[in-house]
This record gives structure tokens, C-alpha cells and sequence, in this order.
């Protein structure tokens, strides 16, 4: 399965979100922010960084890169969509996910391993979790805090598509301890903690078993790809 990777002017992630695409079993497949070309992938990453140097809004300007109305239109299709950090920005400026993100409340940058629980494991990225599953993602931004309306977060609540929480400390202020929300049908999913750095032993986060063996993050790689090879 060919996963395309966007690389947006001031992104730093996207080689390791490649490289976690092929430790999951696909092909990694190098997307530039200026085309209009998906080079015929079947699913996308717009992955961590800083796109067009934050200006305006994290992940404002990048919203509107030619490629964003291919994998805006690619997304309301059903292809599978997984925005990370600053992809997760780029995704609720592209209103294909609600809400928006803010500046942490403590007002500092925050880069820890973050404890997360698994609240819906029914979408395209998570569905090789278990529910209520607790997992160990990276973390590292300054403007991670998760804000919407009311009637917004009710609708997130009610209908399942807070896909992952922080657990132990909300790192950012985020509203109701969200970390990663889905749209409706599932295909698309942002989260703040990068799962790109938790998919190789010796190169994650420290667990009980050995400093630095945590993999956690490669679950949502695994997920994506045997759900597109299942419905191939």
C-alpha cells in the first residue's frame, strides 16, 4: 500500500513519518506541498513540523497549498488521512477536522513522553488498538491546546470521535484531555503527540521492559495499511 508523506516548507517530521510507513508495512511515498499530484497513494500524512514558520496560524498558509485541495478532496472520498503535530493544525484550518489549536496554557513549548488512552479504535488508525488501551507517544509542541465550541466538544463526546485523551497530565489545556479526534466517518484523524517517534525499539520512548524500546506508535501505521489491504 503506497502512503503518501507531504512535505510543507518548514516541516522536520516527514522522513521519520516515512520511515514509520515502511516499519509498518507500506510504501512511503514523497508528496510536495506545491503539486496537484497524489501520485495515485491510498492514504496520506501531513506530518509535524513548523509549515511557513507558524506565520498567521499553525498550519494556516499550508492549508492552502495546491495540495491540500487534492487531499481535501481525497479525505471527503474516504481515503485515509493521518495529520500529526502541525498536520493535525493543517487538517482543523482545512476544516476536515473541527475545532482549532492554541497556544499551550502554560505558554512554554512542551516535549515529553505522553501517556495516552485509546478511546475509539473503530477508524482507520487506531483500529489495531484495544479500547481503553493506555500507550506511550511522544509530545512536543507550543501550540497543542485542543479548543471548541460547546455544542462541538458535545458532539466529539457523543458520538466518539475523540479518538485519543491525555492521561496523568494535560500537557497543553486542551479541552476535555483530548489529544487526537476523528471526522464522522473515520478516516481522518489529527492527534498532537507524534506516533512517528515510537515505532522502533531503541528509538522511542523508555518503558518498563528497556529505556528507549516503546513502540506504541507503530500501531497506527499497522492500522492503516492491513485496513487498506483488507478492503483491496
Amino acid at each position: 500500500m503506497r502512503v503518501g508523506v507531504i512535505t510543507f516548507p518548514g516541516s522536520l517530521d516527514d522522513r521519520d513519518a516515512q520511515r514509520a510507513v515502511k516499519l509498518g508495512g507500506g510504501e512511503p511515498v514523497a508528496l510536495w506541498h506545491g503539486d496537484h499530484d497524489l501520485k495515485n497513494v491510498d492514504a496520506i500524512v501531513l506530518p509535524g513540523g513548523f509549515s511557513y514558520g507558524d506565520y498567521l496560524r499553525a498550519g494556516a498558509i499550508a492549508a492552502h497549498s495546491p495540495i491540500m485541495s487534492e487531499v481535501i478532496a481525497a479525505a471527503n472520498g474516504g481515503m485515509p488521512v493521518l495529520g500529526i503535530c502541525n498536520g493535525f493544525q493543517i487538517l482543523v484550518e482545512s476544516h476536515l477536522l473541527p475545532g482549532g489549536l492554541v497556544r499551550n496554557d502554560h505558554g512554554d513549548f512542551v516535549c515529553r513522553d505522553q501517556k495516552l488512552r485509546v478511546e475509539n479504535t473503530s477508524t482507520a488508525w487506531s483500529n489495531g488498538f484495544k479500547e481503553d488501551e493506555e500507550i506511550i507517544i511522544p509530545l512536543k509542541n507550543g501550540e497543542g491546546g485542543y479548543i471548541a465550541d460547546q455544542a462541538t466538544l458535545d458532539r466529539l463526546e457523543g458520538e466518539g470521535q475523540v479518538v485519543f485523551r491525555y492521561l496523568e497530565v494535560n500537557p497543553n489545556g486542551s479541552a476535555n484531555d483530548i489529544a487526537g479526534i476523528s471526522n464522522a466517518r473515520g478516516n481522518v484523524v489529527g492527534l498532537m503527540p507524534h506516533p512517528e517517534h515510537a515505532t522502533e525499539a531503541g528509538f522511542g520512548p523508555d518503558t518498563r521492559a528497556a529505556m528507549r524500546s516503546g513502540t506504541d506508535g507503530l500501531t497506527f501505521f499497522t492500522s492503516a495499511i492491513s485496513s487498506l489491504m483488507a478492503n483491496a
